[in-house]
């Protein structure tokens, strides 16, 4: 048996069962010979072409054998199907198969004792219609023989059928015929494959997907079993079909033919390439394979010399064999670009990557519910807000399919518009809930939205039907935070409750949907126990003035899933508080008056001896003259002053006016319009925000670090 290499699938090769690798010395015994004397004296090569049922004369005068010395013994005494007399009874054509007969061609493929390219397939040596020329003549016999051709066609479809993906599909068939059907399979299709409605690209080119072949060998004495052909045949990788050839009228007619006629040599000669012996006579079948559209690519069944050659009834199998094939290959192939707009879908719902803000790490993890079921309704994100916060957002959509998904983004998109406006918590997810009622009925949700604020190591939460977060402190305790459980998003008329709790430094706060706590074998809470606990073990790992590693400890957390424990897709997000030190900060309020940006330049400049930094004074003099000049010509309040020494210096100017600043380009002969351009050409990075009552103008600097 030969893999081609663009198989995804390996083979293992095919040993026979006791009973199969018993039963040349059965079919010697009931010849009349002694069970350790062959069948014929002419050595392997004798026993091959007896189990493959080529018509040879048993050994004569022996004893309990039917008839006189020097007379052969009739077909059908050994290595026939379905046809092997009964030991110590006549031979005769269309006798009932006795109890060591080789299995039916059904029980080969699929039926009792083993599935496809099972070792109870591997003690067949005979094809549905490969019995000696001789045998099963008669009324019984045709009758025996269509029998099991039904079977064959039913079992092979059956194991066709169970395939998802195009390899299964072409697997199965490989599988399913041979050795029953054929010694030899080469399995062709169109590259690359239509989808639907797709017109196919030219030109028309047809790939081997796989080949299967096997062949009879002799192993331990006389016992005869189908192993792995070590020597593959040589096939073409690649044809091209040239419009009007001999292989596209073939393929234009659908219907599969014999290999012995003029067009059908030259088709399969232009197919499988010059290299490729094709055996004579009617032992190699051409089946094109039509999807519900068009021709998607072609079998090739191919039986040894020493085989007895295919029957026009096996046509009829060739045919069924090739329609359901080509129909659940383009079932796949839709499947499988179903599975391609799921998967992308779902990969753009969620954030690509997270920001790293300051004072706070972060790592996510996403699962989704089964293969079958890629996308779901589960989502997570990581806002940067004003003022160094982070947004920290876990929701979950009712159901796993695109529905869902497609209702998550826009639940997603909403909350982070709601979060650019630095809404608290609880508005956020009063604007989230009628956002799902105005999407129309039963578009429930849960949803935790958090805020954490790294200079005043504080987080506020407010969920709405959400699992509560658990929080694993530095020592290695995890406690699972009181929150306000609150109504899911989507049905209407609720309040929702906000708590702020302190987040100390080098704690990990884990945000996460159902599908990690809950499942058929336990309820929610006997879960969020679970991962309390599993939280806790891990942090024992580290010691407790360490603080786990947080792709391990996502990773680990996963690791607690069993084999029962998915049954909903899984979202997961992991938060890691740094904080910023209060002695990093500086906060200053300024009148809205004239004196106000010199006062400004003032307070920088000591801010920045004080942290060691005086090479920024005179960029740092500048940016913040500029956009404190621009917050006191429209503030009627205060306006605030905030610097904030991490890896980078930032400044934050905030004032009551909700007009946000634009750059332009100022005309030479305009006295003013020039600030923000010298902010943007001097300043790392620089943005402004709008707040619930006013506005956050702030810029990055660069520091020696």
């Amino acid at each position: 048996m030969t893999e081609h290499p663009t198989s995804h699938e390996g083979r293992q090769p095919l040993a026979a069962r006791p009973q199969e690798r018993a039963r040349p010395r059965q079919e010697a015994a009931a010849a009349g010979l002694p069970s350790d004397v062959p069948a014929q004296p002419g050595g392997p090569a004798d026993r091959t072409a007896t189990a493959a049922g080529t018509d040879t004369p048993a050994a004569t005068g022996a004893p309990g054998t039917p008839g006189t010395p020097g007379t052969p013994a009739t077909a059908g005494t050994a290595g026939t199907a379905g046809a092997s007399a009964a030991p110590g009874a006549p031979a005769s054509s269309g006798a009932p198969a006795s109890p060591g007969s080789p299995p039916s061609p059904a029980e080969a493929v699929g039926g009792p004792g083993g599935g496809a390219g099972s070792p109870g397939a591997a003690g067949i040596a005979v094809a549905v219609s490969a019995q000696s020329p001789g045998a099963g003549r008669g009324p019984e016999g045709a009758a025996r023989r269509e029998g099991e051709r039904l079977r064959f066609v039913g079992a092979a479809t059956r194991r066709i059928a169970r395939g998802l993906d195009l390899d299964e599909i072409v697997l199965g068939l490989c599988r399913a015929t041979v050795p029953t059907f054929s010694d030899e399979i080469l399995v062709y299709l169109r590259d690359p494959l239509p989808v639907g409605d797709e017109r196919p690209v030219a030109p028309f080119v047809l790939r081997l997907r796989r080949t299967d072949r096997l062949r009879l060998s002799e192993l331990e004495g006389e016992e005869l079993v189908l192993v792995p052909d070590p020597d593959p045949t040589p096939a073409a990788e690649l044809c091209e079909v040239r419009s009007g050839g001999a292989l596209a009228e073939v393929l234009r007619g659908v219907r599969p033919v014999f290999g012995d006629s003029a067009a059908a040599k030259t088709a399969l000669a232009e197919l499988l390439g010059p290299e490729h012996p094709l055996p004579g006579g009617l032992r190699a079948v051409l089946a094109p394979l039509r999807g519900r559209r068009r021709v998607i690519g072609a079998a090739v069944f191919l039986r040894r010399p020493e085989r007895a050659g295919f029957e026009p009834n096996d046509l009829l199998v060739a045919a069924q064999l090739a329609t359901h094939t080509a129909l659940g290959i383009d079932k796949a192939v839709l499947y499988g670009r179903e599975a391609y707009i799921a998967d992308e879908l779902q990969r753009t719902m969620l954030p690509d990557s997270l920001p790293q803000p300051t004072g706070v790490r972060l790592a996510s993890r996403y699962l989704p519910a089964a293969e079958t079921a890629r996308v779901g309704g589960d989502w997570y994100d990581a806002i940067p807000l004003p003022g160094s916060r982070v947004a920290l957002v876990v929701g979950d959509v009712m159901g796993h399919s695109m529905t869902s998904a497609a209702i998550m983004g826009q639940l997603r998109t909403t909350a982070q518009t709601l979060a650019g406006l630095d809404l608290p918590p609880q508005e956020v997810l009063h604007h989230l809930d009628e956002q799902a009622q105005r999407l129309g009925e039963n578009r429930m949700a849960t949803c935790m939205y958090a805020v954490y604020d790294p200079v005043s190591h504080r987080i506020t939460v407010a969920n709405a039907g959400h699992p509560p977060p658990i929080l694993l402190h530095l020592g290695g305790r995890a406690e699972v935070l009181r929150v306000p459980p609150g109504a899911p998003i989507g049905v209407g008329g609720v309040d929702f409750e906000a708590v702020e709790l302190d987040a100390p430094a080098g704690a990990t706060l884990l945000l996460y949907t159902d599908g990690l706590v809950e499942s058929r074998l336990r309820d929610v809470w006997t879960g969020i126990e679970q991962l309390r606990e599993r939280l806790a073990a891990t942090a024992q790992l580290t010691g407790p003035d360490h603080s786990p590693p947080l792709e391990a400890l996502c990773d680990d957390v996963l690791d607690m899933l069993g084999p029962g424990d998915r049954d909903d897709d899984i979202a997961l997000l992991a938060a890691r508080f740094e904080g910023i030190a209060p002695s990093d900060v500086a906060y200053w309020f300024l009148e809205p008056e004239d004196a106000a940006p010199g006062r400004a330049r003032r307070l920088a400049r000591r801010a920045l001896a004080r942290w060691d930094l005086e090479e920024l004074t005179d960029s740092v003099e500048l940016l913040i003259s500029e956009v404190v000049t621009n917050a006191v010509r429209y503030a009627e309040r205060p306006v605030t002053l905030r610097l904030l020494r991490t890896d980078v210096l930032r400044c934050e100017v905030g004032d009551d006016s909700p007009q946000l600043p634009r750059q332009r380009r100022a005309r030479d002969t305009d006295e003013g319009g020039r600030g923000l351009f010298l902010v943007n050409r001097l300043a790392r990075r620089w943005g402004a925000t709008r707040l619930s009552g006013g506005k956050v103008v702030w810029f990055e600097l660069a520091t020696r670090g």
